[in-house]
């Protein structure tokens, strides 16, 4: 049996924003976060982060830095009773300084390659699931690899290229209105499955 997901960007859209920070002592979630993965886990919803962590190509930290973070959030978590199902991030930029990770992939949103590798390894029905994020790359990634996608429109996005690819299913100004607009589509899917 194939499960649903929302895949969750991490900076921006999980805690808040703190370019290249891997201090644990700076983490703040996001408003109503907490609340919000609380009810789409009782909605059945595995939860799944999906993060481009390029300060690993730059050697502004080191991977285990980065495992270190998503164990601390995960903590934080737990201790709220939200359980998280996966973390998958990208070391990769083509600009990075150090050559292990300085190269193009397909794991950088905006490719959908965290998100596919979370499918296969997780058993995810990717029609059936959502990617949330607070910039448009984030919603080309999940509208690549087939989910929804809505873009939590906090200000972070400032290039505003919308090809095709980038437009999000929904935008939405908070994680209330994203968790909303979530089980109102589960709802109407449902109800259309049982006329």
């Amino acid at each position: 049996m194939m499960k649903k997901a929302v895949f969750i960007d991490k900076d921006g859209t999980l805690i808040k924003n703190v370019p290249y920070n891997v201090d644990t002592n700076l983490i703040q979630f996001e408003e109503n976060v907490v609340g919000a993965l609380k009810l789409l886990r009782k909605c059945g919803y595995e939860l799944i982060i999906v993060s481009n962590q390029s300060g690993i190509a730059f050697s502004y930290f080191s991977e285990d830095d980065v495992k270190q973070v998503f164990q601390f959030i995960e903590k934080q978590l737990q201790q709220e009773g939200v359980q998280l199902n996966g973390f998958y991030y990208c070391p990769h930029h083509t600009q990075g300084t150090n050559r292990l990770y300085t190269k193009t992939c397909y794991c950088r949103k905006p490719m959908p390659g965290m998100l596919l590798q979370a499918a296969r390894e997780l058993d995810i029905d990717l029609e059936l699931s959502w990617m949330i994020g607070d910039i448009l790359d984030d919603t080309e990634a999940g509208n690549r690899a087939g989910c929804r996608t809505i873009l939590l429109n906090n200000g972070n996005e400032t290039e505003w290229v919308e090809a095709n690819n980038r437009r999000p299913t929904f935008m939405v100004s908070n994680w209330k209105e994203a968790t909303a607009v979530i089980i109102q589509h589960a709802k109407e899917v449902t109800s259309v499955e049982h006329v």
